[in-house]
């Protein structure tokens, strides 16, 4: 189990690192965990081939896949133990496109209530050099349901 300073709730690390061990299409992109806490998650994404379009950049679904991801993280945060989340639906803007480097997602929650949540993500590019660079911005709605094994 990977903590750091900026996920001081072994527990809440090990239930999104469980569920997120589950995302088989995060696993084959490659992508990671960086930072959960309450209401606040962050994963990485590699450049490669299996997340690029025609062109060679990142491709739009991927983008807006890492996005979906890290706001239903960010919810599950919030989200009692026994449940998992679901999207609802979700606005995004894509801001900017980028080929190599890596992805950031920065799921955030705005409002978390009992049946609805609502959660933004930012996504940021990040250069060689670590220069971050802004990509696309998400609002999602999210809801709790039930965990199914």
């Amino acid at each position: 189990m990977k903590t750091d300073a900026m996920t001081p709730d072994p527990a809440l690390w090990q239930r999104i690192s469980d569920s997120f061990d589950r995302q088989g299409l995060m696993r084959h992109w490659g992508a990671r965990l960086l930072t959960i806490q309450a209401g606040r998650v962050e994963i990485e994404l590699p450049y490669g081939e299996r997340v690029t379009q025609q062109q060679g950049g990142f491709h739009g679904g991927a983008i807006g896949a890492l996005a979906d991801i890290c706001a239903g993280y960010a919810a599950l945060t919030m989200a009692a133990p026994g449940l998992e989340v679901t999207t609802v639906e979700y606005k995004i803007n894509f801001l900017a496109a980028f080929a190599g480097g890596h992805l950031v997602g920065r799921g955030e929650v705005v409002r978390a209530g009992r049946r609805v949540i609502v959660s933004s993500a930012r996504v940021v590019h990040v250069d060689d050099h670590g220069q971050e660079s802004d990509c696309a911005l998400m609002q999602a709605t999210i809801a709790p349901i039930p965990k199914t094994d």
